[in-house]
């Protein structure tokens, strides 16, 4: 009889409630599903507030369920009234993810390699800037072993498991579900993520194109901020050695279902030298940076079925790359950059009438990149540099996505969804003549990109040890209106066209246009052996379209052009997986994944003439290995973490050059590794340690050349040892509570102040002893 009074009156009244973490805070964007026997019912998202509503609950016995980025799944029976719900942390397996299938799903039932660093581990981290950050975990890496506080913007592309190396990213970076990377070269800028307001970090190794499209051909990073909560205030001021200042800010409040918050940092600092001490010459200074961040975004939920966000942000970034022009009794003339870069994203959310979720996104890009760059006539004495290029590139962009969602019955979800971007850039290039007194060549390379996907996934669960994922995306491309507008400044005359090594060169006002398509289809499978044993695999195929940078801009570098090639066609990638979770105990988990990735048409710069290369879709590679990471939590208070990577990834046909076949490829080393120890308590001081391994790696194609210190001599192309050594870097961070909200902190990257080596020609060097300390303070809720 109660059972039944209770079911009654629940069929009768609406249902609301509010969803909260361990600290009382209110949790938004939550998704809550009434489930019953048959199936999903109902499901809403949690306002700004927390709060969510049902108008209407079904009838009979229904569980509540409650899906949050970074927490536990959370079930409870339905109760009558407002319902309180509390999100408990995540153990490795149980965390909610919602990167790896667009949609929400507990890691441990999803068939990839997915990592999630959270708040937490942020601070727990010495590491100033995010990239540091995600150096943590093995499998991710940049262009070359340097920090985002030393590398020129056009090196900081992402390789995860060493797929495609390169100063182009083959990784798609988001930053809460909208695309991060650079619209014209597809590189990321890491000074313009504001870490004093991530939430947490979720990262795919594998490859994700079948959902994402392109830049996800070796997998996806989704960076998530903090929403908006009550009356809430954060503030991190911190200073280092070598002149350091940063700080970072969030502040943010909540009316009934209207939400507002900003964030934003600066950072600078003055730098080390790049250039190795036995090659450093008058002309070489420090690398230094400096950046600023701001962001606003508003939330507003008008119904409890419908959520919708808009957020606005203004980047700048200026830096020094630590080579000067000197003129006797005249100011010098750094190598410098900068970036200006506004953006605009929109979004709206809807739970329709049959449960099932509709949502889509607009964003808009407006940058403007600068750079000039330097040659030096003489390597050995490094007396001397000349300016060789100045340089301008404006790039504007948009795109957008819908997605739909569908639970049918308890055993499937449906996904469908439409993505597109549009870019248009421009590379203005001022070339110098020889004695870099006036310019000789003005040029203006560039044009237009536009791109279509349309995907669609369907989760299976055919009983409650058995799921599969099965996904196809098509994507359909245009480049077009490309142009390399050349001007000879002396005369106002057009530069001839002409062909030059089979290149045609020279003013070409009308570039021909290229129309590509390509399937990236994706079936994975898990099964779950016992409670404490699951196995999964995957198959996948990926793709990457070239960049208008790629297309269209050619650059020298001293006596070095590299030309553009306007018919680049994709690179393409065919890979599988397998691996193996394992709850050792309550406390210990260990995962183990072997990987092989062949990638074909690699974009890569083909030497045609003396000095002169292009960029050509050339040859195959192939990327194999093992990935493994295990975690101990002993009690609340301590966490020890590690992680290895094995990767094998070689030339393995170059028709052009077959002596690359079977090189290792370059800035890729075969052995990586992390280790973390951490101690949290609250009443007394917070500990964290860290050690991040690498093995040794090649800095060029032929595995050739090497550095000094390893048996070469100075600017050597070859030798008997050739390679960058590996190293061992250790940090070490501490903070202590001063009182309610008042924090102290320190850290410190490379406590050893290991010397390790990043390139040859000439030898640079990797960031020296870091420290840093200061404190955050925190209001919530007031």
């Amino acid at each position: 009889m109660l059972a039944f009074l209770l079911t009654l009156a629940l069929a009768q009244a609406p249902l609301t409630g509010i969803v909260k973490d361990p600290s009382g805070a209110a949790v938004p964007g939550a998704t809550v599903t009434i489930r019953t026997d048959s199936g999903p019912a109902a499901q809403t998202v949690t306002g700004p507030d927390g709060r969510f509503t049902f108008d209407r609950v079904p009838a009979g016995r229904a569980t509540l369920v409650v899906l949050a980025g970074g927490f536990a799944q959370k079930e409870q029976p339905l109760e009558p009234g407002t319902m309180e719900v509390v999100l408990s942390p995540a153990k490795l397996f149980e965390e909610v993810t919602v990167t790896p299938t667009r949609s929400a799903q507990r890691l441990g039932d999803t068939p990839a390699s997915v990592t999630v660093v959270d708040s937490q581990q942020i601070e727990q981290s010495a590491a100033v800037v995010a990239d540091d950050v995600l150096r943590q975990l093995p499998t991710f890496s940049l262009f070359r072993r340097t920090s985002s506080v030393a590398a020129h913007p056009t090196t900081q592309g992402v390789s995860l498991r060493g797929i495609g190396p390169s100063g182009v990213s083959r990784t798609l970076v988001m930053i809460d579900d909208v695309p991060f990377n650079d619209p014209f070269g597809g590189w990321v800028y890491w000074t313009r993520v504001p870490l004093g307001s991530v939430d947490r970090i979720e990262m795919v190794d594998g490859s994700t194109s079948s959902l994402y499209g392109n830049y996800a051909m070796g997998g996806v990073i989704n960076i998530v901020t903090s929403r908006a909560a009550r009356r809430t205030a954060e503030l991190s001021a911190q200073y280092g050695n070598r002149g350091t200042p940063k700080i970072d800010f969030f502040g943010s409040d909540v009316w009934r279902n209207f939400g507002i918050a900003v964030e934003g940092g600066f950072l600078d600092t003055d730098g080390y030298p790049q250039v190795a001490a036995p090659e450093r010459g008058p002309i070489d200074t420090n690398v230094t940076v400096e950046a600023r961040n701001f962001n606003a975004k508003v939330d507003y939920n008008p119904t409890s079925n419908v959520s919708t966000f808009v957020r606005v942000g203004y980047f700048r970034e200026e830096r020094d790359n630590a080579k000067i022009v000197i003129f006797p009794n005249n100011p010098t003339i750094p190598e410098a950059n900068d970036t200006s870069w506004t953006t605009v994203s929109g979004g709206v959310r809807m739970i329709l009438a049959d449960s099932s979720s509709l949502q889509a996104r607009l964003f808009g890009d407006v940058e403007t990149f600068r750079s000039n760059f330097l040659a030096v006539p003489d390597l050995i004495t490094r007396a001397q540099a000349r300016v060789t290029l100045n340089q301008r590139v404006p790039t504007n962009g948009f795109g957008g996505m819908v997605q739909w969602s569908r639970a049918v019955g308890t055993r499937n979800f449906f996904s469908a969804g439409l993505d597109w971007r549009w870019a248009d850039g421009d590379s203005e290039e001022d070339a110098m003549n020889a004695t870099s007194t006036a310019v000789s060549v003005h040029r203006v390379s560039g044009g237009t990109q536009r791109s279509y996907g349309a995907f669609f996934q369907d989760v299976l669960t055919p009983t409650d040890r058995l799921s599969f994922t099965l996904s196809l995306r098509v994507d359909d491309w245009k480049n077009y209106d490309g142009h390399n507008l050349e001007t000879t400044v002396a005369t106002g005359q057009p530069v001839p066209p002409s062909i030059s090594n089979g290149v045609p060169v020279g003013n070409q006002p009308n570039l021909p246009d290229r129309k590509d398509t390509a399937i990236s289809p994706r079936g994975g499978a898990m099964y779950r052996i016992s409670d404490r044993v699951s196995v999964w695999g995957s198959a996948s195929g990926g793709f990457r379209a070239p960049t208008l940078n790629e297309l269209y801009r050619q650059f020298r570098v001293g006596a070095l052009l590299v030309l553009a090639n306007n018919q680049l066609g994709p690179e393409n990638l065919v890979g599988g997986e397998a691996g193996v979770n394992v709850v050792a105990t309550e406390n210990v988990t260990v995962r183990g994944t072997w990987y092989i990735n062949g990638i074909e048409n690699p974009v890569s710069n083909v030497t045609i003439g003396t000095n002169t290369q292009q960029r050509q879709n050339l040859g195959r590679t192939k990327v194999q290995g093992f990935q493994t990471d295990a975690e101990y939590r002993l009690g609340t208070r301590w966490r020890v973490a590690g992680a290895y990577l094995f990767n094998d990834a070689k030339v393995t046909e170059n028709p052009t050059n077959p002596e690359l076949v079977g090189k290792y490829l370059a800035q890729v080393p075969q052995h990586r590794g992390s280790i973390q120890f951490a101690y949290t308590d609250p009443r007394y001081v917070n500990l964290a340690l860290g050690l991040q391994m690498s093995g040794k790696q090649y800095d060029d194609d032929l595995n050739a050349r090497g550095v000094p210190a390893n048996g070469c001599a100075v600017q050597s192309q070859s030798c008997d040892n050739p390679g960058l050594p590996g190293f061992t870097l250790l940090d070490f961070t501490a903070s202590r509570a001063l009182g309610k909200g008042i924090e102290v902190f320190f850290g410190v990257q490379n406590i050893l102040d290991e010397e390790f080596y990043v390139q040859t020609n000439p030898t640079t060097i990797g960031a020296p002893r870091l420290v840093q300390g200061g404190v955050r303070v925190r209001f919530a809720g007031r």
